[in-house]
């Protein structure tokens, strides 16, 4: 009899979590693992010229405004330590939309459509009113390149986030203030069906999230292994992109004027930070004057 009830009322399933098949197994690793797995794929990549489709997403889920412009092809030049530049171009047309340089400290950002040149630090102290004065290349350098683990300034902890919808294991990176307390400074997400990135967190030292960046399409472009779809957003700033690479070429060398941009004869020099100057005035009119 018990054995009866027991058919009836206990049924196996299979478990479908994101990122893997119901019947494919979990991979185990330790914390040495994981930051050798980080470790190994920052030093694959010494430069990067990509050709990709993007998405900017301007506004923020919090005020309920998102704005999306779709079709957007853009080119991502990178070059260790720190040097990215980053060409976007309008849809169909495909004039230039926007065009940003950064060497790691300062940045450069042209937008055509407005005649403006901006200039300042990469830190972004106040964000803007338009988004697109926001944008900053180390922002996406941070997302693409998920930096190795400091073993002079990060304490690390390991977290199993396995559930039934979720298998991931998490490196949370700690560091400690200048008043000797511990903030959190990253988090990195490895998918526990391949122990690929699949997700990268960097915080404030309040506990708010500057960037969150996702990773899926894992493949190899000149036998290093990139990620083909990566989301990024941003917050604070109120934007996001998304990005889908079209071609890649890594370790082929990327010249020393592919990272220069100079400011466009007759475009409007702003420091950010400071209050844009003021629009010229107009040209007087030409009209006809009247003989007497």
């Amino acid at each position: 009899m018990a054995l009866g009830l027991s058919s009836c009322l206990s049924r196996n399933r299979l478990i479908a979590r994101i990122g893997g098949k119901p019947t494919q197994t979990l991979l185990v690793a330790d914390r040495a693992t994981l930051v050798e797995i980080i470790s190994r794929q920052y030093q694959a990549i010494d430069d990067f010229n990509a050709e990709v489709d993007m998405v900017p997403v301007l506004g923020s889920a919090e005020k309920s405004k998102i704005t999306e412009y779709k079709d957007v092809r853009a080119y991502i030049l990178f070059r260790k330590p720190a040097s990215i530049r980053i060409i976007g171009l309008y849809p169909v047309v495909r004039n230039k939309a926007f065009d940003m340089v950064s060497g790691g400290t300062d940045f450069k950002l042209y937008i055509p459509a407005q005649n403006r040149f901006l200039v300042g630090r990469n830190e972004l102290e106040k964000p803007s009113a338009n988004k697109l004065e926001n944008l900053r290349p180390q922002h996406f350098l941070e997302a693409l390149i998920v930096r190795p683990v400091d073993p002079q300034n990060d304490k690390l902890l390991m977290e199993n986030f396995t559930d039934e919808g979720n298998a991931y294991y998490i490196l949370h990176m700690v560091r400690e203030n200048g008043d000797g307390q511990l903030q959190l400074n990253r988090t990195v997400w490895f998918n526990r069906y391949d122990l690929l990135i699949a997700r990268q967190l960097v915080f404030d030292a309040a506990g708010n999230i500057l960037t969150d960046a996702r990773y899926s399409g894992w493949k190899a472009y000149d036998n290093v292994a990139f990620p083909k779809h990566v989301e990024v957003n941003r917050p604070r700033d109120e934007y996001g992109v998304v990005i889908d690479l079209v071609k890649m070429d890594i370790g082929k060398g990327v010249a020393d004027d592919k990272f220069v941009l100079e400011q466009p004869e007759g475009s409007t020099l702003q420091v950010v930070g400071q209050a844009p100057p003021p629009a010229p005035p107009a040209p007087p009119s030409k009209g006809r004057t009247k003989k007497k």
